[in-house]
């Protein structure tokens, strides 16, 4: 399972900078990768564990401007269609589980 989070947060005064770059830089330690600018994406392992990283992030969201965030299963995600130009490339891959014994 895959949590999307997009943003658009305003950039117009030093305060608000500092509120993006904080989120920014929360969103990074929880975790999440870059997808583009204003989405990030993390895998989670099961359903449960995305919730708990959602309300992670809930918790740390700016007080101005918008953030939305999703989820879709592991095979939603490998149907999405990538473009570099006009060359389609693969998504990101999820990470490969760990086995324990």
């Amino acid at each position: 399972m895959w949590v999307v989070t997009m943003f658009d947060l305003p950039v117009d005064t030093k305060a608000a900078r500092r509120q993006y770059a904080l989120f920014r830089k929360f969103l990074l330690q929880d975790g999440f990768a870059k997808m583009q600018f204003s989405v990030y994406i993390r895998h989670c392992a099961s359903e449960e564990n995305a919730d708990v990283h959602i309300q992670r992030v809930q918790k740390h969201i700016p007080p101005d401007g918008e953030v939305r965030i999703i989820t879709i299963t592991d095979k939603q995600f490998e149907r999405m269609r990538v473009f570099w130009g006009k060359r389609r490339t693969a998504p990101e891959q999820a990470p490969k589980q760990l086995e324990l014994f």
